[in-house]
């Protein structure tokens, strides 16, 4: 009889997923379940998430396909209707230029939540790429990782946007997402440091080191699996803080422009005291969706953390 421990890594990981597979397979007759499993178990019966998610869901969609329930363009305006209020089949109104105000918010949506989910997506690759490696490696490593990170969290988030953008000639999403991600991303960085750091003396890990595994191996089948719930619950908080500071860049003058429609341009462009006096539905509703908006992130990232912290079981 082949003895057990004979047997190559790999068919004893492949081993081991199948008897975390049946083990899945029997929750139903009591067996343990995962953190993931317990945690879309809790999820599911929170209503805060259950808003969040199907606000956000709304959202997403409209800013993919905002014709659903927009019929104009967001360009097309008539000066002669300029400041106008809501009337019928003008719900929010005219602006300045005379647009229709409830087009240019739900076209607005799609540049807002694009800025802020991509440049979600490139903080926390970035912060968790060098969080990972500092808090896996150690030493010297951990220690050159560490101090450039404290550079970049010297340096004011709003100031050094303003700064960078002030720079860059080009116009669009793509510049405004390059410089949040680079500015953006060291607190995932100390978040996956940490969990690195704990997730790497478990035992399981210590094991599969015994075993001969490799440093990749380790990190992305052993640790990163097990140190990325933090990470998620972080990135989903800070999508809807970026979303607010496009609209701050934007409002300053040095984020998106126009042509581009979003939150923050129409902002800026009522910001003016008198309009404002005249015909305050040009700045309530953008704001109104950008605060929305921003809330729902922020809700669905506290729901998800309950969710996932054990601490708070």
């Amino acid at each position: 009889m082949p003895d057990r421990n004979s047997e190559p890594l790999g068919a004893q990981e492949d081993a081991s997923a199948k008897a975390l597979t049946v083990g899945t397979a029997t929750e139903a007759e009591g067996a343990p379940r995962s953190l993931w499993t317990d945690a879309w178990h809790d999820l599911r019966r929170n209503p805060i998430f259950v808003l969040s998610a199907l606000l956000i869901l709304f959202l997403v969609l409209i800013s993919l396909w905002p014709s659903l329930i927009a019929s104009r363009s967001p360009v097309h305006c008539e000066l002669g209707r300029s400041l106008e209020g809501p009337s019928a089949g003008h719900w929010f109104g005219f602006d300045t230029q005379g647009c229709d105000v409830y087009t240019r918010t739900v076209y607005g949506a799609r540049a807002s939540i694009a800025v802020g989910v991509c440049a979600t997506l490139g903080v926390a690759l970035l912060g968790a790429l060098v969080g990972s490696l500092a808090g896996f490696f150690g030493g010297f490593w951990d220690t050159l990782l560490s101090r450039v990170t404290d550079v970049f969290f010297g340096i004011p988030m709003v100031l050094g946007a303003i700064v960078f953008l002030s720079m860059i000639t080009l116009r669009g999403i793509w510049p405004v997402v390059l410089v949040i991600a680079a500015l953006g991303w060291p607190p995932i960085a100390r978040i996956a440091r940490g969990a690195v750091i704990t997730a790497k003396q478990n035992d399981y890990v210590q094991a599969a080191r015994a075993l001969g595994a490799s440093n990749t191996r380790l990190l992305l089948r052993h640790i990163m699996p097990n140190a990325i719930a933090p990470v998620i619950v972080m990135a989903t908080i800070v999508l809807g803080t970026f979303i607010a500071l496009e609209a701050t860049l934007s409002y300053l003058g040095v984020g998106l422009r126009p042509p581009t429609v979003s939150w923050g341009v129409d902002i800026s462009a009522a910001s003016d005291g008198m309009q404002f006096r005249n015909a305050p539905h040009i700045l309530l509703y953008p704001a109104a969706a950008l605060s929305i908006t921003v809330l729902a992130f922020i809700m669905l990232g506290d729901a998800v953390r309950d969710a996932l912290d054990p601490r708070l079981r």
